[in-house]
């Protein structure tokens, strides 16, 4: 397991770069951002904010998505990729709010992962960005890449490399730092050509000190 000093120092970096991080998708309401992540798989959150400013405004509830007409709603999220099969899960989603949960989006991981469409990861965004709930680390490809680059995880999977995230970094800090770990992957250590020049992580960072591109 890393050093407690080492996951400390990663932790003081990424507070003074993100003290705010923040998802970059739009929303409103825990509704609105549930649909949101389940829509950006393979999607860009520019697209997605730009798909679901119209969708939001034809279906504004959970009961008005649930009852939209699946090929409208193929046609409003087509540009997002794979729009047949995240009509179908954002509407089956909706219309299990509806009737399982009385339109409210749940507020407990166990009732989010068996929404249609929702794994721990969407459960982690939903329950962090929209109801301040800690109940783990949101693990996208962006966190996952950065975890390992940096060193600090050896796991593979998004489930693993979950459990030592949470065991590594505060659980008041869990929302934040999953935050910050996509800010600083979409900005500075991207998948093709990272940033390591510029990184504030390089010190910290297995990948920048054996390649050579922190110095």
């Amino acid at each position: 397991m890393e050093s407690e000093a080492r996951i400390q120092g990663i932790l003081r970096t990424l507070e003074r770069h993100y003290p705010h991080a923040s998802l970059a998708l739009n929303f409103r309401n825990p509704f609105e951002l549930l649909i949101a992540v389940i829509l950006s798989a393979q999607c860009t959150d520019e697209r997605v904010n730009q798909v679901t400013r119209t969708l939001f405004e034809r279906c504004p509830t959970p009961q008005a998505l649930a009852a939209e007409p699946l090929e409208s709603l193929e046609q409003m999220v087509r540009s997002t990729g794979y729009y047949r099969n995240k009509a179908k899960a954002v509407r089956a989603c909706a219309q299990e709010v509806v009737e399982k949960h009385g339109g409210e989006v749940p507020r407990t991981m166990e009732a989010l992962v068996r929404l249609p469409g929702v794994g721990r990861k969407t459960a982690a965004m939903v329950l962090g960005n929209a109801y301040g709930i800690q109940e783990g680390v949101a693990v996208d490809t962006h966190v996952l890449r950065v975890s390992q680059r940096l060193g600090i995880v050896d796991e593979k999977t998004p489930e693993a490399v979950e459990r030592r995230l949470m065991e590594m970094v505060p659980r008041a800090q869990w929302t934040w730092f999953s935050n910050a770990m996509i800010q600083h992957g979409r900005m500075i250590c991207t998948a093709r050509k990272p940033l390591c020049s510029r990184c504030p992580l390089a010190d910290d960072c297995d990948y920048a000190q054996q390649t050579g591109r922190g110095t």
